[in-house]
């Protein structure tokens, strides 16, 4: 990593080149995975990218803005006032929300959708981080029953009646893994994993349709015409690549072989037309993110920026991870997109405000480090200047003996 560390000056240009480069990815991708379907339900082979790119001009936006914001002295009220604004939003779903694939999960606002839930997952860092941050600060340890799980279990909940129980569960294990990352008594581990097994089973088999995909999902090969039908075509995809990929644009597993080509799992059309070689390169990426922002989680300057860091963090490389394991087949198919690489609006915007938090934290990082060197240069200064004036009185009195 030190090899690594000398391509850049700090950890925020470091951040800023590796978003360039996924954005980009992302951007090329989007297009050669949403082609085929735009044009065929659409009539429009560029409508999904066209509205990508709107996406993509409100996040860069929104990503400025983050990277300013003072949210220091602000948080705890901020994140209150947004986590009503997602619980509204959520609501309206609910009303007269978009319907699609038996999902209800959109609104419409004009001639574009927004989606509430991915909104409520950075709703669900900053309850956290906002709570966090006083809790670590004095020195306390948290509990997996604070006010701001709870907040965030709330959030979850209308979630999973859309039904997505991918994106409730997120919502939850956001703020939970920053909890245990701050710090829980012992007895709570234990009961966390009680609760937690005894509540995935029970999720799991409350529909037939969950159970049958974890049953795919242990031999998707078996259910290949049905449940596990987009496991099987994802990995074909990936396979069909080979080591240098079928070339941008010429992957032929959009052509109506695998479903939600341009969302879910964009990452089997990038792999089949990148190859191999483009595949880990993308997974290079994302891991050069989690070390250049953990260094900016464990370099942050106060206890919120820390747990703030943390969940921007978690938010877009805890959904990769989720994403790349299930588009491989080592997690069932859990509906979490691939962060700057899948096609969606909504979360384009709310990773992009998350990457400007995490550029926010690291500025200040930069200049506490600034500020430190003037100083230690200023006494040094001041420290040589006191040794020649030292030096000058000694000759002196060398020279009046």
């Amino acid at each position: 990593m030190n090899i690594i560390a000398r391509l850049w000056r700090n950890h925020n240009e470091a951040l800023l080149v590796i978003l360039l480069m996924l954005l980009t990815l992302g951007t090329l991708n989007v297009f050669s995975a949403s082609f085929v379907t735009a044009g065929q339900e659409m009539k429009d082979s560029y409508f999904f990218f066209k509205r990508h790119l709107l996406s993509l001009a409100v996040g860069i936006f929104i990503f400025f803005m983050m990277a300013k914001v003072k949210y220091q002295g602000k948080m705890r009220l901020g994140a209150t006032l947004f986590w009503i604004v997602c619980m509204v939003l959520l609501f309206l779903v609910h009303v007269s929300g978009v319907t699609v694939n038996g999902s209800r999960r959109w609104l419409r606002l004009a001639s574009f959708t927004l989606q509430p839930s991915e909104l409520a997952k950075l709703a669900a860092v900053f309850l956290a981080a906002a709570s966090l941050g006083i809790q670590t600060r004095r020195g306390r340890l948290t509990s997996i029953f604070s006010p701001a799980l709870v907040a965030a279990a709330a959030l979850a909940l209308p979630v999973y009646f859309q039904p997505d129980m991918g994106t409730a569960a997120l919502i939850i294990a956001l703020p939970l893994v920053m909890h245990l990352v701050a710090g829980v008594a012992g007895w709570q581990w234990l009961v966390l994993l009680f609760l937690g097994g005894v509540g995935v089973t029970k999720l799991v088999m409350a529909e037939g349709y969950r159970a049958e995909r974890i049953a795919s999902w242990l031999n998707p090969w078996q259910y290949a015409q049905d449940q596990g039908y987009q496991a099987v075509q994802a990995l074909l995809a990936i396979g069909s690549g080979g080591i240098t990929g079928t070339g941008p644009g010429q992957g032929m597993g959009k052509f109506f072989y695998l479903p939600e080509a341009h969302t879910d799992f964009a990452f089997a059309v990038f792999a089949q037309e990148w190859g191999l070689g483009g595949a880990w390169f993308l997974i290079f990426l994302f891991v050069l993110l989690l070390v250049y922002g953990g260094q900016i989680v464990r370099k942050a300057p106060d206890s919120l920026s820390q747990m703030l860091a943390l969940g921007c963090l978690l938010l877009i490389v805890g959904q990769a991870a989720g994403n790349l394991l299930m588009v491989l087949g080592v997690l069932p198919v859990i509906g979490v997109p691939l962060p700057f690489i899948s096609y969606g609006g909504t979360s384009l915007i709310v990773n992009m405000a998350a990457m400007g938090l995490l550029l926010n934290i690291g500025r200040q990082i930069v200049a506490a480090e600034h500020a430190e060197e003037r100083e230690t240069e200023q006494l040094e200064i001041e420290g040589q200047g006191l040794k020649e004036k030292l030096e000058r009185k000694r000759h002196l009195r060398l020279v009046r003996h």
